[in-house]
């Protein structure tokens, strides 16, 4: 990507634009692309703000279980995702001399268990999104909402790089820090929930052999546990840490600082600590930061939503966050134009579907922290994951919300064999 693109790409020129309401999505990760192609499929002119230069690659591997794989085949995407998918067969707990033992496989619970049959790198699961919206959508990388006022009729937004412009809509994707949550509901303590423990992330060259099966590692004692996990790219793979900490207080952007504590936490850890550790300063894609859930009383304000992560983030824990964001981008985009883009009533419709959805997947987020939080007199039972309301909890958390098929929103691309009705209606 070039300099002028990475400033400010502006893409739809060749495509059809749409002639509805104009809609800004702040941020291009995951939940923003999603959301930009349906607000697109039902006619909204959308305009989508990202804060770095270009996409960001790699990430930690995400999931698509149960409805979110039914939204993946509405948008027409279910081969090309799966062409990018990590191809993981399954995974091993080990010890610390690598004896494995105990065996999930990716097939397990129909490929929605621990290891899901949809499985691909955050980084690649954003490319294939903004593929596949780049030539319908507006994207400005490089920029940022810098203010924002809103009156009856719309909302005036003034970016930092000095653009103004003005939308019919707003909806921040900007994740579990959201700028824009901060801007318009408040400050990020009141609606962060910290889990009490840290995860970091980042690549490493594929000198363990690794073929197909992820590794984990957990030293019981600690609460401290190291995996590695193969990619698409054979002579890579992803390692990921977590860590209990009670009191974690390091700046989310100071990746120096982020290291330093990385490496105090992990010292002492046995298995392939130390060569996993090794490369911790040569990696392009370090990342770090406290397991946290967003919960906050209502999604919306005005003119003004919020979608995935910056709404309802569940947590790595949850294993769900990928999930949420898609599932969330259909609903919220189908409940706007079902309401004729009236922001009240779509917004409320949204938030109805969606909270007992959300509301489940945020309970095995922090049912699975409890369960690696540190051994001790005083500590509480850890969850007893064997009874039948887990179970329960877990098809909820998977298929606990019925995706409407909005019949009377007209669609402007539905993909050949993959209509918009062919899953469960809901009233």
């Amino acid at each position: 990507m070039s300099d002028d693109d990475s400033q400010q790409e502006r893409t739809g020129e060749q495509g059809t634009r749409a002639s509805g309401p104009r809609v800004l999505v702040a941020g291009a990760s995951i939940a923003g692309p999603a959301l930009a192609h349906w607000l697109h499929r039902w006619g909204a002119e959308v305009t989508v703000v990202e804060r770095a230069p270009e996409l960001r690659p790699g990430g930690q591997a995400v999931d698509a279980r149960g409805v979110a794989k039914e939204v993946i085949e509405r948008m027409g995407l279910d081969a090309t995702v799966r062409a990018v998918c990590t191809d993981t067969a399954g995974a091993h707990t080990v010890d610390a001399d690598g004896q494995v033992l105990e065996t999930f496989h990716a097939e397990d619970d129909g490929g929605d268990g621990f290891i899901a049959d949809i499985e691909i790198l955050r980084g690649d699961l954003s490319r294939v999104l903004y593929d596949d919206t780049r030539d319908d959508v507006e994207y400005v990388f490089g920029d940022r909402i810098a203010e924002l006022t809103q009156d009856a009729d719309g909302v005036d937004v003034v970016f930092a790089s000095g653009d103004r412009r003005r939308f019919d809509l707003v909806v921040g994707a900007d994740g579990p820090h959201s700028a824009l949550r901060e801007l318009v509901f408040g400050p990020h303590e009141r609606f962060l929930r910290h889990l009490g423990h840290v995860l970091a992330f980042y690549s490493v060259p594929n000198e363990f052999g690794l073929d197909r099966w992820l590794l984990e590692y957990q030293d019981q004692g600690s609460g401290r546990s190291a995996l590695l996990r193969p990619i698409q790219d054979a002579t890579r793979a992803m390692t990921m840490f977590y860590f209990a900490s009670a009191d974690f207080d390091v700046d989310h952007l100071d990746v120096e600082a982020q290291k330093r504590l990385l490496r105090e936490r992990m010292a002492g850890l046995g298995w392939l600590t130390p060569k996993i550790l090794a490369h911790l300063d040569d990696t392009p894609d370090f990342y770090l930061d406290q397991v946290a859930q967003v919960v906050m009383d209502r999604w919306s304000s005005g003119r003004v939503g919020l979608l995935g992560d910056a709404a309802f983030s569940s947590s790595p824990m949850s294993g769900q966050g990928t999930g949420l964001a898609l599932v969330g981008a259909y609903v919220l985009a189908g409940e706007l134009a079902a309401a004729g883009w009236d922001p009240d009533a779509g917004f409320a419709r949204y938030e109805a579907r969606m909270r007992p959805f959300v509301e489940a997947n945020q309970e095995i987020g922090r049912l699975n922290a409890r369960s690696r939080d540190i051994p001790g007199p005083d500590a509480e039972p850890g969850p007893d994951f064997t009874g039948e309301w887990f179970m329960e909890l877990v098809g909820r958390a998977i298929n606990g919300i019925e995706l409407p098929d909005y019949a009377g929103v007209p669609d402007s691309a539905a993909p050949a064999g993959s209509p918009i009705g062919s899953g469960s209606k809901s009233p």
